[in-house]
């Protein structure tokens, strides 16, 4: 039996918050609901939660301010729930610090495999991860597995949990053309449902981040219907 975790849900549809509450409770959890930004604030100050479920339209505060106040405090993961479906809110979503972002409507059960998966990655984190002291290299790119800190030009490059993930495992078999399915089973995990976008704009917060560019890359290079892989096309 896992241990309890407790999962804060920031939203300001009632109906919502009820479905999601039942079936986090359902599935072993403690749900804390708030209908606004405010409250949520309160309640993620006041109680020690693992995982936020955040909808963008708030009545008081954006859903992104939220986030953008949580990332200045915490890594806790953060899945944004929201009816905008557009690949460029997706990509700013991920931007301001989201680890996943789930449309609305959504199917119940697909949601909470998400909410395990973020929270399985989290305890990976503080478990596992790459040998420690190892350090992965491609030019002037370079990955601490152990600090979990990355470097390009001598400059430290802020990266979210999925994106240090991802750029580690393309790091991590230079030669290797990973696929999207290979980078979401290794980072996400295998009953994540994903699809191409989401992985897509990973890669192009990464470059944007690390200074590449995508039409002629010094770091990531895009091999056409297969997937990404460090390095000029083989």
């Amino acid at each position: 039996m896992k241990d309890k975790q407790t999962v804060l849900v920031v939203d300001d549809e009632e109906k919502i918050l009820c479905l999601v509450k039942s079936y986090l409770e359902i599935n072993g959890y403690t749900a804390l609901c708030a209908k606004n930004g405010r409250e949520g604030m309160d309640l993620f100050e006041n109680h020690s939660v693992s995982l936020i479920l955040l909808d963008l339209m708030l009545p008081d505060f954006s859903g992104e301010e939220f986030c953008r106040k949580i990332r200045d405090m915490s890594k806790i993961p953060i899945i944004m729930i929201t009816a905008k479906t557009e690949e460029a809110d997706i990509i700013h979503g991920l931007k301001i610090g989201a680890d996943d972002y789930v449309t609305k409507p959504f199917s119940p059960r697909q949601l909470m495999a998400r909410v395990e998966a973020a929270l399985r990655r989290t305890a990976n984190d503080e478990k596992t991860g790459q040998q420690a002291g190892q350090f992965l290299q491609y030019g002037d790119l370079i990955i601490d597995t152990e600090q979990r800190s990355v470097t390009c030009g001598g400059e430290t490059i802020a990266l979210t949990r999925d994106e240090y993930h991802i750029l580690a495992l393309l790091m991590s078999r230079q030669a290797k053309i990973f696929t999207r399915e290979e980078i979401v089973e290794a980072v996400k995990g295998d009953d994540y449902d994903a699809f191409d976008r989401t992985i897509d704009a990973h890669i192009k917060k990464i470059r944007a981040k690390i200074g590449d560019n995508s039409k002629s890359p010094t770091y990531i290079t895009t091999v056409y219907g297969m997937g990404y892989r460090i390095g000029e096309n083989p």
